[in-house]
C-alpha cells in the first residue's frame, strides 16, 4: 500500500531523514514546495503549536495527509534556547554558521554545557483532523566550543555526543537517524500510526 504524505518542511536535512524512515513503510513522500506550498508561519512559543499548525496548513492546501515537525536545540544554562528559535537564532537570514557561534558565544561563561535536540511530529490524515497523532524525541548532548564533522546540518558539528565520543556531525546518516531525537520521533510516530 503507498500512501502519499506530504512533508511540511523545505529543509534537505530533515526530507532524507523522513525518507530514510518512512519510504520503506509504504509512504511516497511529496514535499510542500513540489507542491507549490508555501511555509507556513510559525508563531508560537512551543514546538507543539508550530508543528500543528504546519500540519495544518499542508494538509490544508494540499488536501493529503500531513507530516510537520518542529524541532530545535534546547539549552538548560540559556533558560531553553534556542528552543523553538533554533533556526533562526542569530536572525535572518537563517544561517548555520551564525547560529552556531552565536550559541558558542552566549555559552562562553557558562560552565554547564548540556544541551539537547528535541522534536515533536504531528500528522494529520485531513486539515481537520480531531486527532492528530503526536509522538517526540529528544536526544542528549553537550555543545563544544571547535566543530567537529563534515555531516548533518544545523548545531551538529558543535553537538558532541559524549557516549558515542563523536559530534552528530561525525555519524552517517544511518547512525544519526538510530540515535537521534528526529528519529526516536520518527519510530515513536510510526508505532502509532494506524
Amino acid at each position: 500500500m503507498h500512501q502519499q504524505l506530504v512533508i511540511a518542511s523545505n529543509n534537505q536535512g530533515k526530507l532524507a531523514e523522513f525518507s530514510a524512515l518512512l519510504q520503506p513503510l509504504g509512504f511516497t513522500l511529496r514535499t510542500q514546495n513540489e507542491l507549490g506550498i508555501s511555509e507556513a508561519e510559525e508563531p508560537h512559543a512551543t514546538f507543539i503549536e508550530n508543528a500543528l499548525a504546519k500540519a495544518r496548513h499542508v494538509a490544508h492546501a494540499s488536501n493529503l495527509p500531513a507530516l510537520a515537525d518542529d524541532s530545535g536545540i534546547c539549552v538548560p544554562a540559556l533558560g531553553g534556547a534556542p528552543g523553538v528559535w533554533s533556526a533562526r537564532y542569530a536572525g535572518e537570514p537563517k544561517s548555520d554558521a551564525a547560529n552556531n557561534a552565536k550559541l558558542v558565544a552566549d555559552l562562553a561563561a557558562h560552565t554547564d554545557k548540556s544541551a539537547f535536540y528535541y522534536c515533536i511530529l504531528v500528522y494529520l490524515r485531513h486539515a481537520n483532523d480531531p486527532q492528530p497523532v503526536i509522538a517526540e524525541g529528544r536526544w542528549n548532548g553537550e555543545i563544544i566550543d571547535t566543530p567537529r564533522g563534515q555531516g548533518g546540518f544545523g548545531y551538529d558539528p558543535h553537538f558532541w555526543l559524549p557516549q558515542l565520543g563523536k559530534t552528530a556531525a561525525e555519524l552517517t546518516a544511518q547512525e544519526k537517524n538510530q540515535h537521534s531525537h528526529r528519529g526516536a520521533a520518527l519510530r515513536a510516530l510510526v508505532a502509532k500510526l494506524p
